[in-house]
């Protein structure tokens, strides 16, 4: 992958490519989430996320995005449908230091847009995209196992490309203990979560964030556990040709700081009477990996 295969990345108004030198000396040094904690505390009263004279690859820094006030718009005049961000999934070849950020929307429902009757197809399926600065992914859920599950497809043929309306919150803060996870969660403070992920063998890297929509709390005693999903978890085990290819759609659950458990949608069998019946795409398949999870109160 060389620096024309990356163009400049419409979300952030910045050049979607980090320096290999400032990455690996970095990296060498700290995680990105210690670079990142630093960097999270407040933001000005601009609230969108804007071009920095550094890569934040390079110097960590990867705000926490407001999953309540950030959409994906397509740029076609036919159809300037607009998705809600549910998450984000930057993968980083420690290679060459360059990286990519993928969306995860929200899912929907196959429709026959702007018809006079009949709005929602009769062979019905769930309607998932994931947008990438040049390319992204679609995943079409039927009620069985269909070759059309998966399509890549370039930026601009996902509505004649993309418009990312991402906003930062006013102000977030890095959870440290367990006592500041339960207070925060008693006080129904939104929460976002930042999982990384990473392949020796490779040289792969993932930062997932994504907003918590399900949290667990004991009061006796300071623990919690997150679950949430879906979002989009790259194969880092080996190199696709896109990196939109290694995505899949998953659920994710941690309660503590080293580790983040997977359950990915993937072909099942449903069985009755020990024989096999029917195959469906459904969370099923599921993976256990070392991470560095960290938690993001949103206070504004």
């Amino acid at each position: 992958m060389t620096r024309d295969h990356l163009p400049k990345c419409e979300i952030e108004g910045r050049d979607d490519i980090c320096s290999r030198r400032n990455f690996v000396r970095l990296s060498a040094k700290s995680s990105l989430f210690t670079l990142a904690s630093a960097l999270v505390s407040g933001c000005n009263s601009d609230r969108t996320l804007r071009q920095s004279t550094r890569s934040p690859a390079a110097d960590g820094r990867m705000p926490v995005i407001d999953y309540g006030l950030s959409f994906i718009s397509g740029k076609a005049a036919w159809n300037r449908v607009r998705f809600w961000v549910e998450s984000r999934t930057r993968i980083l070849d420690e290679h060459t230091g360059q990286f990519k950020d993928y969306y995860q929307c929200a899912s929907c429902k196959s429709e026959n847009t702007f018809a006079k009757e009949d709005l929602f197809m009769a062979d019905n399926y769930d309607f998932i995209p994931i947008f990438g600065p040049d390319d992204g992914v679609i995943f079409r859920r039927k009620s069985r196992v269909d070759s059309a599950y998966r399509q890549w497809r370039s930026a601009a043929d996902m509505w004649g490309g993309q418009e990312y309306k991402l906003r930062k919150p006013r102000s977030s803060r890095l959870l440290s203990t367990p006592a500041d996870i339960h207070k925060a969660t008693n006080d129904a403070l939104p929460l976002v979560a930042q999982t990384e992920i990473s392949d020796k063998n490779t040289g792969l890297r993932a930062m997932i964030e994504f907003p918590i929509k399900t949290m667990n709390i004991r009061d006796e005693e300071p623990t919690y556990q997150i679950d949430t999903g879906p979002i989009a978890l790259p194969d880092l085990s080996k190199r696709y040709d896109h990196f939109a290819n290694s995505i899949s759609l998953a659920f994710i659950a941690f309660n503590a700081p080293h580790f983040a458990d997977f359950v990915i949608e993937d072909e099942t069998s449903i069985v009755e009477n020990g024989k096999e019946t029917a195959r469906v795409h459904h969370y099923s398949k599921r993976l256990s990996l070392p991470a560095d999870n960290r938690l993001f109160a949103i206070d504004g």
